[in-house]
């Protein structure tokens, strides 16, 4: 008897095929399908969910004996991923599309694209854990920390909690590929995905003048005391912290403190300038279901691969939050994700203003 019907999302990487053999040979009725993301003209070589990709992901299925879909769903993610990805940066933040992607790709459309198909629950291949007490459910990291992705899932809602299933949560990224191989999958040593998939080479900047239609125009890098010291390329190259590319002679390095949008200028300053101690947080998503009605003390991570940091976090109105570290952090960046931890459980996050 099938312990439930799941679809499987699976990019053709090794992590989400091996999520599809844990789950069949579990004894749930899976299908597994792959999501065609990036629109034709775009090349995304070295990114995810490529055609390669989706052959990689059909061959896996089709030795575990699972039927195999490929959804396009290029206009949704273009709306949802790529448009906010060039406001994001033309409004002088840096985003995370990743987290966009998460949030409103695989854990929207294609979870509503299964529940069409009849398939309740949906699976992937993230690194991270997901335990039910007394009705309620709870997001914890994964047991391996150099894999976990707790941080780009902190969105997730207790209604979506009760229909997802992560069967790597308690495993290692070796303990993963030894399985893929001893199953035969041909994508078993395949390398993770290092790029954003519609920006493959890093050229942010080309990507948003090829989707906006012009270039950005130049302006003035200026100093904290309002000297002017060069000349920038326009506001989309620069995000907060940043030192390489700048192309700023002066005697001593300087980085990226703020970017001035309605002045069309960038504020550079000195290393011991981007520390800060505070920043406040928009939509944010408290995984419980309820806003704390009191400060709480926790920890809060402000980038995927920084170690959490203590801090103190009270709710506004409006879904936003303050947070107050016990020490200051360096460069705090507006459009990133601030998440939120109790030991090893996601109490939410947002994004940082």
């Amino acid at each position: 008897m099938s312990k439930g019907k799941v679809l499987v999302a699976m990019s053709g990487g090794v992590d989400s095929s091996v999520a599809a053999y844990l789950l069949t040979r579990a004894g749930y009725d899976c299908i597994g399908c792959t999501m065609k993301l990036c629109p034709d003209d775009v090349s995304h070589e070295g990114g995810c969910c490529t055609a390669d990709d989706a052959d990689d992901a059909r061959s896996v299925a089709r030795r575990l004996g699972v039927p195999f879909y490929v959804f396009n769903m290029t206009d949704r993610f273009k709306e949802n991923v790529i448009d906010r990805f060039v406001a994001c940066y033309r409004a002088g933040r840096t985003p995370n599309p990743c987290v966009d992607c998460n949030r409103t790709m695989k854990f929207d459309e294609l979870r509503r694209r299964g529940e069409e198909l009849g398939y309740g629950l949906l699976a992937t291949g993230h690194y991270a854990k997901i335990e039910e007490r007394d009705g309620r459910y709870y997001l914890k990291k994964a047991a391996d920390p150099t894999k976990d992705q707790s941080y780009v899932l902190y969105h997730l809602t207790q209604a979506q909690l009760a229909k997802t299933l992560f069967p790597l949560g308690s495993l290692t990224k070796e303990e993963a590929r030894r399985l893929a191989t001893e199953n035969g999958f041909l994508n078993a040593d395949k390398p993770d995905s290092q790029d954003i998939c519609f920006v493959p080479d890093g050229d942010y900047a080309a990507v948003i003048a090829r989707y906006v239609g012009k270039s950005e125009p130049e302006g003035d890098f200026i100093l904290p005391d309002g000297s002017v010291i060069g000349r920038h390329k326009g506001i989309s190259r620069y995000t907060v912290g940043q030192r390489r590319g700048l192309g700023v002679a002066y005697s001593e390095p300087l980085y990226v403190k703020r970017i001035l949008v309605s002045e069309n200028k960038v504020l550079l300053a000195k290393n011991e300038d981007l520390y800060e101690t505070e920043c406040t947080v928009r939509e944010v998503n408290w995984i419980a279901g309820d806003t704390p009605i009191a400060p709480l003390k926790c920890a809060v991570k402000i980038r995927y691969r920084q170690p959490e940091q203590p801090a103190t976090v009270t709710p506004l109105d409006g879904g936003r939050a303050r947070i107050v570290f016990d020490a200051p952090q360096r460069a705090i960046t507006p459009g990133q994700s601030a998440v939120l931890y109790d030991g090893d459980t996601v109490l939410g996050g947002g994004e940082i203003e």
